[in-house]
């Protein structure tokens, strides 16, 4: 069995959709210069066009009204990851192409600021990016998500970041100008502190030494920033709660919250295979405990259950978390960025730019 470094996923599951798309973008070496980089890999960069980039979030069960995603697939590779399944309406599969076919929106800043600055637009957050990671490896290049920064810096609008990758830390000019007016809170994912297994399970990644880093540089410019711990993975990860709470506390974070792995459609597929190559020994008993916590399915789609579970084990874990989150934070007062500086301009003005 030859095992692919460098990427989490393995297998490239049947793409039940059955379509294709023919824009494409020349492949290039994307190399990766920071700690926790794994091996050099060929990526197919596929420019998209789309009308608008900033979209309603229906989910009841999500902390936010608006997202904006200026990448569709993502290098980091995580094994578990559930945004793989929206590849397969690209036309490709949620395995191997989720992580090296990205399709990027080169005009988001545009189109985020055609958004803002509408009649009808009333300033709300807007989360980057909530599916696939607005700082992977290729923004190193592209710088997307930097340009949509400072459109929220130049209409003063509130803006929240989820990111595993110490990428973020170039842009700590903008976030600081935020900061300083109460438009920005940050949410880094940290799944585990163990960095051999953030290295086969998350393989292109900041490392877990990077991750505590950035939200020590988050912190200290006064940026709110809170840990998630997602997924926590039952038989995999599920024992370091409180040690990684500890943790990101230490480095400055004001509050963790977490999600339980689920693994709908393919995804359930690239998990188990990826499971049983690295960790072959306790494969089968991770595989009926996260069973276990979705009435005997991998996957879970019911809102207010699909991010927790049911069943013993699932409580178990929630009242662990809840435990170590009031021993490690106490009382976390709730984030309220400012909405009242929002400022649109006119054609007029936006010409004195």
């Amino acid at each position: 069995m030859i095992l692919q470094k460098g990427q989490g996923a393995q297998i490239n599951p049947h793409n039940k959709f059955n379509i294709h798309t023919t824009e494409r973008e020349s492949s290039y070496q994307n190399y990766l210069q920071q700690e926790g980089e794994e091996e050099v890999s060929k990526l197919e960069v596929i420019e998209t066009f789309p009308k608008t980039v900033v979209n309603k979030v229906p989910s009841p069960d999500i902390p936010m009204d608006w997202s904006l995603n200026p990448y569709q697939g993502c290098e980091h590779g995580c094994a578990y990851c559930y945004a793989r399944v929206t590849h397969e309406f690209w036309g490709y599969s949620a395995g191997v192409d989720f992580e090296r076919k990205i399709l990027v929106k080169k005009n988001a800043a545009k189109l985020l600021e055609a958004r803002l600055s509408s009649k009808s637009w009333e300033a709300s957050p807007i989360v980057l990016s909530g599916n696939t990671d607005c700082y992977q490896p290729l923004e190193r290049k592209l710088e997307i998500t930097r340009e949509c920064l400072e459109v929220f810096l130049k209409y003063k609008h509130p803006v929240g970041i989820i990111t595993k990758n110490a990428l973020i830390q170039r842009d700590l000019d903008i976030i600081k100008e935020l900061q300083e007016l109460n438009l920005i809170q940050v949410v880094v994912s940290v799944t585990t502190l163990d960095d051999n297994l953030r290295r086969l399970m998350e393989p292109r990644t900041a490392s877990v030494k990077r991750r505590l880093q950035t939200i020590e540089k988050l912190s200290k410019l006064g940026v709110p920033v809170t840990v998630n711990m997602a997924p926590i993975i039952p038989g995999l990860n599920s024992h370091e709660v409180f040690d990684l709470l500890a943790q990101v506390k230490n480095a400055g974070a004001i509050d963790a919250n977490y999600t339980m792995i689920r693994l709908n459609g393919p995804i359930a597929d690239v998990f188990t295979d990826w499971i049983q190559r690295y960790f072959p020994d306790r494969a089968d008993k991770v595989i009926n405990q996260i069973t276990s916590v979705h009435n005997g399915s991998l996957g879970n789609s019911l809102f207010g259950k699909r991010m927790r579970g049911s069943g013993r084990i699932a409580e178990h874990i929630d009242t662990t978390f809840k435990l170590a989150r009031k021993n490690t934070f106490g009382s976390v007062p709730k984030i309220k960025l400012d909405t009242t500086k929002f400022r649109k301009y006119s054609k007029g003005q936006l010409e004195l730019f």
